[in-house]
C-alpha cells in the first residue's frame, strides 16, 4: 500500500509542477486565448435557441495543430461542476486533454429527452409534451456536433454523458445512433419510462448488432431504495415487484442484459452502484468512474518504471513507444505517448534526482510531440543550463522567443547573454 501511494504522490507532483512551469512560461499567450466560451445556436430542426459551453484544454494553443477528443453532457450549465472537477483533477495520468462541451436542458427537456410518446406515469396523468428524442438527436448530429467540430479543434473520438431522463437518452444513442460517439455513461437511466419501452428494445439490439469499439458506464444509485422499504436492498432488488423499485429493476434489468451480452456483441460494458448516493447526488461520483472507466487503456503501464532510478534510458523509451501505439490505436489517430505537462515534469523531476540522459529523453520527446510549444523548448535550454552549456541553452530559448514573442523568455535571453 505504502508504496503505490509514494508512486501516486510522486505522479501528482510532476504534474503540479509541470503545471506551474506552464502557467509561469505561457502567462502572455494564455491572456490571449479564451479558453471557456458560453454560446448559443439556432436550431431549425428544434425551431429554437440552444446554449451550450465549450471549455478548451489547459494546453490550448491556437498556433498548434493539436485536435483534442470531446466530451458531450446533457444538462450541462447544472452539472458542469461535476464535470469540471472530475477532469481538472484527473486528467493526464488518468485522462487525456479534452475539450468539454456542456449542452443546456432548460428548454423543452423532457420532451428533448424522452424516447416515446406517453400520457401517463407511475399511475398519473403526465402533462409534459414528450417523445422528441429522435428530434433532438438529430439536432445533436446535424447543428450542434457540425458547429463544433467547425470552431474547435475536434477528433471524432467523443464521449456522451446524461443523467435520468438525458440517461435514458444516452442509452438510446447507443442502440440507435451508435456511429456518433465511441463512448457513452448513462447515469441513473430512466429505464421504465413508457413500460420499459427502451429497455425491451435493448434485449433484441444487444443480442443480434455489433458494438465493437463502443463503450458503455452505466451507474445505479441504490440510497432511495431504502425510503420505502427498508428490507428492499441492491441484493434482493430483483426479487421486488413493487412499482416503487421499478425505476432501479429497470436499471439493474439493463445491467444484467448488458453484461450477458458483451462477449458477442462487443461492447465494452461496466457498471457501477452506488449504495450511499440518491437520484441527485450520485452523477458526481458517476462521472469520476464512468470517465476513469472508460478511459481505463489511457492509463500508464508499469507507471511504477518511470519513477524508478534503476530504468534505463532505453525501457522508457520503449514504454513510451508502447504507450503511444497503445493511444493510436484507441483513438484511432496518432497520439503522443504522454501529455506535454508530463514530459516536461518528468523530465525535470529527473534533472532533480541527477539523471541528466533521462531528463533529457523526457525532454527531447516533448520537442518530437508537440514542436509548436514554447514551452518544450524552455525545458530543453533549462536542461543544458543544468550542463552549463549556456550556448545551447540559448539556442532553444530563442526558439521559445521566436514561437511565443513572451516577455519571459525575452528575460530569460538577456539573463543567459549577460
Amino acid at each position: 500500500m505504502t508504496k503505490k501511494i509514494t508512486q501516486s504522490i510522486i505522479i501528482i507532483l510532476v504534474i503540479i509542477s509541470s503545471s506551474s512551469i506552464d502557467a509561469e512560461v505561457n502567462q502572455d499567450e494564455l491572456q490571449q486565448v479564451e479558453t471557456e466560451i458560453r454560446d448559443s445556436i439556432y436550431s431549425k430542426i428544434l425551431d429554437s435557441y440552444r446554449h451550450f459551453w465549450v471549455k478548451l484544454p489547459e494546453n490550448y494553443n491556437p498556433k498548434s495543430h493539436a485536435k483534442y477528443p470531446v466530451v458531450y453532457l446533457f444538462d450541462g450549465f447544472s452539472l458542469e461542476q461535476n464535470l469540471e472537477v472530475v477532469y481538472n483533477n484527473y486528467w493526464g495520468h488518468y485522462l487525456p486533454h479534452m475539450i468539454l462541451v456542456g449542452i443546456s436542458n432548460r428548454t423543452n427537456r423532457t420532451r428533448d429527452l424522452t424516447t416515446s410518446k406517453v400520457e401517463s406515469r407511475r399511475g398519473s396523468s403526465f402533462n409534459y409534451e414528450t417523445g422528441g428524442a429522435d428530434l433532438f438527436t438529430s439536432f445533436i448530429e446535424n447543428e450542434l456536433i457540425p458547429d463544433i467540430d467547425k470552431n474547435y479543434p475536434t477528433t471524432k473520438y467523443r464521449t456522451l454523458i446524461g443523467h435520468s431522463y438525458a440517461g435514458l437518452f444516452t442509452i438510446n444513442v447507443l442502440l440507435n445512433h451508435s456511429h456518433l460517439f465511441k463512448n457513452y455513461i448513462a447515469i441513473d437511466p430512466s429505464l421504465d419510462w413508457d413500460g420499459q419501452k427502451l429497455l425491451k428494445q435493448a434485449k433484441t439490439e444487444l443480442k443480434n448488432r455489433s458494438y465493437i469499439g463502443k463503450s458503455l458506464f452505466v451507474a445505479l444509485a441504490a440510497e432511495q431504495l431504502h425510503m420505502s422499504d427498508e428490507s428492499v436492498t441492491i441484493d434482493n432488488l430483483r426479487q421486488n415487484d413493487s412499482e416503487f423499485t421499478l425505476f432501479s429493476r429497470s436499471i439493474l434489468e439493463f445491467c444484467d442484459l448488458a453484461s450477458s451480452t458483451r462477449v458477442q456483441n462487443g461492447l465494452r460494458f461496466n457498471w457501477e452502484v452506488y449504495p450511499e448516493d440518491l437520484h441527485g447526488t450520485v452523477p458526481l461520483p458517476a462521472i469520476r468512474d464512468g470517465l476513469v472507466s472508460l478511459f481505463k487503456w489511457y492509463q500508464f503501464k508499469s507507471p511504477q518504471k518511470y519513477n524508478n532510478p534503476e530504468t534505463s534510458v532505453d525501457e522508457i523509451r520503449v514504454l513510451l513507444n508502447n504507450q503511444e501505439a497503445i493511444y493510436t490505436k484507441h483513438f484511432g489517430y496518432r497520439t503522443p505517448p504522454m501529455v506535454e505537462e508530463l514530459f516536461n515534469g518528468y523530465g525535470y523531476m529527473n534533472l532533480q534526482m541527477e539523471q541528466p540522459e533521462k531528463a533529457y529523453l523526457f525532454f527531447e520527446m516533448a520537442i518530437k510531440h508537440y514542436p509548436k510549444s514554447a514551452n518544450v523548448y524552455d525545458a530543453m535550454a533549462d536542461y543544458y543550463i543544468s550542463k552549463k552549456n549556456i550556448k545551447k541553452a540559448v539556442e532553444y530559448v530563442e526558439k521559445a522567443y521566436q514561437i511565443s514573442n513572451s516577455k519571459f523568455y525575452k528575460e530569460k535571453l538577456d539573463t543567459l547573454k549577460d
